[in-house]
């Protein structure tokens, strides 16, 4: 089975990309290439990760990104875990990082690299494979590194990414807009209980004494008052019963807050939590932290009602959601299956799901 690449380009990448894909089209035998996928997007952060993750998800096994200098190109590729993305402006260069580096993902410059180069980089590029020896011990100590889930974002605050192959196949699944509401409300529950396994971790337990068939024997059990759930509404809801499927003697709360559409600020017209609320493991749920405006209000409302060991569980989170939830309450660990690029104009995130409201409730 041949290679499939990944390309990719901003405004100042079109000339050289064009120049690229014909190059890989004649000489698709030589290099063993069954396939070449062209990726877009708005602007090069997002043309970058597209590729990055096309690549980090097997979708394809290598990557080519063209922007003005391909540092930044590069800069956002390596967000991505699994990605070893290099800026390769000379052959020699190109050679370098596939003998020590096994680079991924090439990353040419347009105003650095004459478009007559740009066949002889790709060439050696694709020709040279990876040394290994000691070249993969160093490799190594960088997948060990990125194996580290927890982001610090500053000390004491904690954003958990999960990075398991079940959730982010989930997550690929309820991202396309193809998706119907049935199986976008069952994979949202089926990523919430896979989430919870991590997620518990935290919670206190006790020994009891468990009488088997053959004997008594001394077991673990969780103690007593542990857990609430509050979903944010409405989208809040949809994650709920994927919590009460293994935790059932859970209680609920709810808290209800709309966005605004024209401030992006949260309006609250609902809050009913449980009564032993302040003795409780606290799990606040909303699919989306996007602006992180509903978060941080909702955390207001609960620890207003005496609520304080409280964590926040979304599906998908941006960069400045979870800012916004630390700078105003960095005791509240985040826990997210993907973190994803940026906020749009809208306020939505990008790439994102849509509105994980309307695609739950099947409305517009």
């Amino acid at each position: 089975m041949g290679l499939k690449i990944a390309v990719g380009c901003d405004h100042t990448g079109k000339e050289h990309l064009d120049i690229l894909k014909k190059y890989l089209s004649e000489k698709c035998l030589s290099f063993g290439i069954d396939e070449v996928v062209e990726l877009s997007g708005e602007d090069y952060p997002e043309v970058a990760i597209k590729v990055a993750e096309a690549v980090s998800f097997r979708r394809a096994d290598r990557g080519i990104l063209i922007c003005g200098t391909g540092i930044g190109m590069c800069i956002a590729a390596n967000k991505i875990k699994g990605i070893r993305a290099a800026v390769c402006n000379t052959p020699d260069t190109a050679t370098i990082s596939r003998k020590h580096n096994d680079s991924n993902i090439l990353a040419l410059g347009a105003r650095l690299v004459p478009a007559f180069l740009v066949h002889m980089i790709i060439e050696e590029w694709l020709k040279t494979d990876f040394e290994g020896g000691r070249h993969s011990v160093r490799l190594n100590k960088i997948a060990v590194a990125e194996e580290d889930r927890f982001r610090q974002v500053k000390s004491g605050e904690s954003v958990t990414i999960f990075d398991h192959p079940l959730v982010q196949h989930k997550v690929a699944m309820i991202r396309d807009k193809n998706t119907n509401v049935k199986d976008f409300r069952e994979l949202i529950k089926e990523i919430a209980g896979l989430m919870l396994y991590e997620i518990t971790r935290f919670l206190p337990t006790v020994p009891i004494e468990v009488e088997t068939p053959l004997t008594i024997t001394e077991a673990i059990a969780c103690e007593g008052r542990s857990l609430a759930v509050i979903p944010i509404l409405r989208a809040g809801i949809g994650m709920v019963d994927g919590i009460l499927q293994l935790v059932p003697n859970a209680k609920v709360g709810h808290i209800g807050l709309y966005r605004d559409p024209d401030t992006l600020n949260p309006v609250e017209y609902y809050c009913k939590l449980p009564t032993d609320i302040n003795e409780r493991e606290i799990l606040i749920l909303d699919p989306m932290l996007a602006t992180g405006g509903s978060a941080v209000a909702g955390i207001d409302l609960i620890k207003k009602k005496g609520g304080r060991k409280i964590s926040f569980v979304c599906i998908i989170a941006a960069p400045e959601g979870i800012k916004k939830v630390h700078d105003a309450h960095p005791d509240v660990p985040i826990y997210a299956a993907a973190l994803d690029s940026h906020l749009n104009d809208h306020g939505y995130i990008v790439p994102g799901l849509g509105d994980a409201g309307d695609r739950l409730f099947g409305t517009k």
